[in-house]
């Protein structure tokens, strides 16, 4: 019996900054996933890794990006990955949402960064406004100083909802993420596109959620 779902923001209620990674990547002649590597070299401690806990700042993120990318092939400067992150919203995920809310309970964990922290300067008022009321609770990385995959951060959202990890289910578009979740108990959905997330959920939820 399902009682709450819990979201990732970026690549799930978002299109994937996968995507634009790409293009920066073929416009600047760059080898082809060098940004994506870079990410998932040393994933636990590499640059993003340290950024996503706010243990660095945005020029040490900069500098430190760069000499890792250069490490793997080609230099990518950390401040000019930043602008690639943000997606758009994807209408129908948020109105499966919405849908959701109206009977679960709702989480979001979302590994961001310092500068896009909701309320930061540089915020996106339509992350802020459009989709994240519709939760019970946000977990964001930059302010906790925990970040996904450490089961940490799974564990204080399910326990701040009041609920079990086996009637849980967790969206994610990425495994690695997923894993620990799946460990827990949690029904995991791994986020393709809109249309086959949505279709595992209604399946999961037992509610018709488009």
């Amino acid at each position: 019996m399902i009682e709450a779902v819990i979201w990732d923001f970026g690549g799930v209620l978002t299109t994937s900054p996968f995507e634009a990674f790409a293009r920066y990547e073929t416009e600047r002649g760059l080898p082809i996933d060098i940004i994506r590597r870079t990410n998932a070299a040393n994933h636990l401690e590499n640059a993003w890794a340290k950024f996503e806990r706010a243990e660095i700042d945005i020029d040490a993120f900069d500098v430190l990006f760069a000499k890792e990318s250069k490490a793997l092939g080609a230099e990518v400067r950390g401040k000019d990955v930043l602008p690639l992150l943000s997606g758009d919203l994807r209408p129908e995920m948020v109105e499966a949402l919405k849908r959701i809310k109206a009977k679960f309970k709702t989480g979001c964990i979302t590994n961001n960064l310092p500068s896009n922290a909701i309320g930061s300067h540089s915020g996106r008022t339509l992350y802020v406004a459009e989709v994240m009321s519709l939760f019970d609770h946000v977990i964001e990385s930059a302010k906790i100083g925990l970040r996904k995959p450490d089961p940490r951060i799974y564990r204080i959202m399910v326990e701040t909802l009041q609920v079990n990890p086996q009637h849980c289910v967790y969206l994610d578009d990425l495994g690695v993420n997923l894993k620990p979740a799946r460990e827990m108990g949690m029904t995991t959905i791994k986020v393709a596109n809109a249309a086959q997330a949505i279709g595992e959920l209604e399946a999961a939820t037992g509610h018709t959620l488009r």
